[in-house]
């Protein structure tokens, strides 16, 4: 069976989680995630980083930073996985679905304006696929209805918008380590990147449990005390030593996905010209990270009968979200302002074909061979 996915190793890591365990510390911050922390910020680059033990994580930080209150409203796509949802909803916010561009499955712009209220407090842009939503049009929005825009960039390290790096454009960005994920910090993990000054004193503060012990430890004050809300948002050393091991080769990464994602989109485009399926899209004011490359079917019954087709031909693929806003706890926390043209339509086309660092030709040819098999 071809899996669906591999988790990147690059075979540093071993050394580096050994290195991590024979050392005096291994709860937060440490010396390995310093330096993944310097890395992104030199790398990206970014004001202020740090490390987290998830995107779900790094989410929730975001919202204790904008000092999300029951009543309040976060504005996202309805096609993102639920954490997006859950770190608002954990703050009492009610969640304002849209709907999402066809083309990108990102979130369509042109539909938030129409979901403002008064009680709107931020802007939940998804960039779906490593590929950048719309930006400046959603920060302009923004500026102009005085909203914070988070990025939930769980699949974009190192993707751009018009030469910035995702998640670094909003007033925060957060990315996943997840072992699905392009990099990863041993199965698990994330980054909350904050973009405005005024966020970063007080996000030290929250993430180490409302104290100001990061503060302490640069030798700022002489104790450390609860001086604001917190929770535990450190990952491990060991997390961050495995994450290491892959920055180092984090370049070698990124270029082997996307020749991979190249080799499958020239080889299934003939289906896409002859109208049979769709492939990915990428925006002209985006470069892409090679995450995922997926095709779209005719519709719900021939996704699931090709599904069906490639598990016969040993070839593990898999479709994505089901559209929060149709689900139990969406209807409960949520609501859905518009039309939902797009959303559960495009949704239900949607499949994920095998992906990972390391993936060869011969097993990219042979998911090619059984997708083309299907529609001979």
């Amino acid at each position: 069976m071809i899996p669906f996915n591999k988790p990147s190793v690059t075979g540093n890591e071993k050394d580096f989680v050994l290195e991590a365990l024979a050392s005096p510390k291994i709860s937060g911050d440490g010396p390995f995630g310093q330096k993944c922390q310097a890395w992104f910020e030199e790398t990206l680059p970014a004001k202020k980083t740090l490390l987290t033990p998830s995107c779900t994580a790094a989410l929730e930080l975001a919202a204790l930073l904008i000092d999300i209150n029951p009543g309040d409203e976060v504005i996202m796509p309805s096609y993102t996985f639920v954490s997006t949802a859950n770190a608002f909803v954990l703050r009492g916010a009610k969640i304002v679905f849209v709907d999402i561009r066809p083309d990108t499955m990102n979130i369509d712009e042109q539909q938030i304006e129409a979901a403002i209220t008064e009680r709107t407090r931020a802007i939940v842009p998804v960039h779906y696929a490593g590929v950048g939503c719309e930006m400046d049009a959603i920060m302009d929005i923004a500026k102009r209805h005085s909203l914070y825009v988070i990025e939930d960039a769980a699949q974009g390290m190192m993707s751009s918008y018009k030469g910035r790096a995702l998640g670094t454009i909003g007033h925060m960005g957060t990315f996943s380590f997840h072992e699905t994920k392009n990099y990863t910090s041993g199965g698990e993990g994330g980054l909350l990147i904050i973009n405005d000054d005024t966020f970063k004193v007080r996000a030290e503060v929250i993430r180490e449990k409302g104290t100001n012990r990061s503060q302490f430890f640069r030798g700022m004050v002489d104790k450390y005390q609860w001086i604001d809300v917190g929770s535990s948002y450190l990952p491990s050393e060991l997390q961050a030593a495995y994450l290491w091991g892959q920055l180092e080769r984090a370049e070698e990464i990124r270029v082997d996905r996307l020749a991979s994602w190249q080799r499958y989109y020239e080889a299934l485009l003939p289906l896409q010209d002859s109208g049979t399926i769709s492939l990915p899209v990428t925006s002209k004011n985006c470069v892409q990270n090679g995450h995922m490359l997926y095709i779209k079917t005719a519709d719900l019954a021939e996704r699931s009968a090709l599904l069906e087709h490639l598990k016969n031909r040993d070839v593990m693929a898999v479709f994505h979200y089901v559209p929060l806003h149709t689900a139990e706890a969406g209807k409960r926390f949520g609501r859905f302002v518009g039309e939902d043209r797009y959303t559960t339509s495009e949704s239900e086309r949607l499949v994920r074909l095998p992906m990972w660092y390391g993936l060869g030709e011969v097993d990219q040819q042979r998911v090619v061979a059984a997708v083309k098999e299907f529609y001979a």
